[in-house]
């Protein structure tokens, strides 16, 4: 061993010439092309890679950030749930998985929801986080739409939700599944109550989720290239033993077969929605207006 070559002059040229950290999300490759963009210019363009028009994922509190007034969220507190009540464990215990998912996204679950201004409009919003176990529905998520569904009642204020998941959380088992209809009959307070629900879907939205509240809004959105759908491509050609054609359960293929209403760019997603909550959701401050001039005609 030649103990100058390997040891002493490696540390001089340590001294002299010292290592910069670079930070690992510098830069982030587009799933769809392969390019590499820098990161301040992708959060930037609202994480859309400017080339390829590629949507990537957002974070729920960045995503209530860009849609709401100045930035400006109200965080709406939600109930607790059991966890891990079937004590479920199969790889890994479904509590260690709780765990990991928290750490790595900084939530308590899956949905989180906001209420600001759209606008000057007052709305209540949901946003679903695929990052945590893939957006899956239990019952923390559930109940954290039915509280977004609830708040949105008792203020009278639209309600947006913004999907993203691939399907009910089979750790929770049946206790999953009833949070399909449970979401569904939040749903119909909405219609009851006369206040939109307006629904984004987003990349990906598949399994129970789309076979229940993702498919029940007013007005339908979808982000482009969003693969939306029950069961994926493969599974179905699989089933069918046939090939599916190209685009097949994409955003525009659902668009031309009238799944969904329209498919908006995330740069036009926010002027969009303030379109859609004037033209349909009820104005607090326009009922009051006309409050004076209703109660004078009726003492006429």
């Amino acid at each position: 061993m030649n103990w100058i070559n390997n040891v002493v002059r490696p540390k001089i040229r340590s001294l002299i010439y010292p290592k910069k950290e670079v930070p690992e999300n510098l830069w982030v490759k587009c799933p769809e092309t392969g390019e590499m963009v820098f990161h301040r210019d992708l959060e930037a363009n609202q994480w859309v890679v400017p080339n390829s028009g590629y949507h990537m994922r957002i974070a729920p509190d960045k995503r209530l950030e860009l849609l709401f007034d100045d930035g400006a969220v109200e965080t709406v507190g939600l109930p607790g749930v059991p966890q891990d009540p079937l004590k479920f464990r199969d790889e890994k215990r479904y509590t260690d998985r709780l765990k990991d998912a928290k750490v790595k996204t900084g939530r308590e679950d899956a949905v989180l929801v906001g209420a600001g201004r759209l606008e000057t409009i007052p709305v209540v919003a949901a946003v679903q986080d695929f990052d945590f176990m893939g957006g899956s529905l239990g019952m923390a998520a559930g109940e954290a739409i039915i509280t977004g569904v609830e708040t949105a009642v008792a203020r009278r204020t639209p309600f947006i939700l913004f999907t993203a998941s691939g399907g009910a959380r089979m750790q929770e088992g049946i206790l999953s599944l009833m949070q399909m209809p449970r979401t569904t009959v939040a749903v119909e307070m909405l219609r009851e109550a006369g206040l939109p629900y307006i629904v984004v879907l987003t990349n990906p939205t598949m399994g129970g989720v789309t076979a229940s509240y993702a498919m029940l809004g007013d007005i339908q959105i979808a982000e482009p290239g969003a693969l939306i759908g029950f069961a994926g491509p493969r599974v179905i050609e699989q089933t069918i033993r046939e090939k599916l054609p190209d685009g097949f359960q994409r955003a525009e293929y659902l668009l031309d077969h009238g799944m969904v209403d329209m498919v908006v760019h995330r740069h036009e997603l926010r002027s969009t929605l303030g379109r859609l909550v004037r033209l349909l959701g009820p104005q607090p401050a326009a009922v009051e207006e006309t409050a004076p001039a209703a109660q004078a005609f009726a003492a006429e």
